[in-house]
């Protein structure tokens, strides 16, 4: 009888254990685990919170540039387009960048490239439009070379390309950007811009770069 009782007494504390497993085997399935639909939105709005950071910050960047750009511009009297055209009086070549130095100098460093590929960096006063100096660049590398065959064909020089840009405010700096497409990229009070090298057209600079990021961050959150 006693035998009897105890197996009785084992199977049922069997049972309530099996019992007590399955139930918690089964609310760690469905009510502790979030679903993956949770996470997803949860990812989402990361991605929405990064994205509205990064504008800011590219906003705040470009107002920093514009502000720098009006810096540069104040007591130049002298354009971009008047300081190629006395470098190139100068030294004949093509001349592929001028940049208005932002140490307070006023001075415009203008690049120019010869026919052999050879470069030279002429000095023009900002002040007056004299050349100040006239330097060949010998550091060894294909830069000129690579510049004249990018702008080969083309019908819109710097002194031109600095012209239209100027309709977008001041311009400090025209250089020949050949990361692509290769256009003219003038830096203006107002902003960055492209010119065409063949038209002439302004058209707003965007950076290639962030918009590859913001392409993939967009394709990454479609994947999920």
């Amino acid at each position: 009888m006693k035998r009897n009782i105890v197996l009785a007494t084992v199977a049922a504390a069997a049972l309530i254990g099996g019992g007590t497993v399955a139930a918690y085997a089964g609310s760690g399935d469905d009510g502790a685990s979030p679903r993956q639909s949770d996470i997803r939105v949860a990812d989402d709005r990361d991605d929405a919170s990064k994205d509205d950071t990064d504008a800011r910050d590219d906003r705040d960047d470009a107002r920093d540039d514009r502000e720098e750009a009006a810096s540069q511009a104040r007591g130049a009297d002298v354009t971009a387009a008047e300081a190629i055209a006395a470098a190139l009086e100068r030294t004949p070549g093509t001349a592929v960048s001028a940049e208005l130095d932002d140490d307070g100098s006023r001075v415009w460093e203008v690049t120019v490239v010869k026919a052999d590929g050879t470069e030279h960096d002429v000095r023009v006063s900002a002040g007056d439009g004299k050349v100040l100096s006239d330097r060949r660049d010998d550091d060894g590398d294909d830069d000129g070379r690579t510049d004249l065959a990018a702008l080969k064909g083309s019908t819109v020089d710097a002194r031109e390309a600095a012209e239209a840009a100027a309709a977008k405010g001041t311009v400090v700096e025209i250089d020949l950007d050949d990361d692509g497409p290769a256009v003219w990229k003038a830096e203006t009070t107002k902003g960055e811009w492209n010119v065409d090298l063949e038209s002439g057209a302004v058209t707003a600079h965007h950076d290639d770069a962030g918009q590859d990021d913001d392409r993939d961050d967009r394709n990454d959150r479609d994947d999920d």
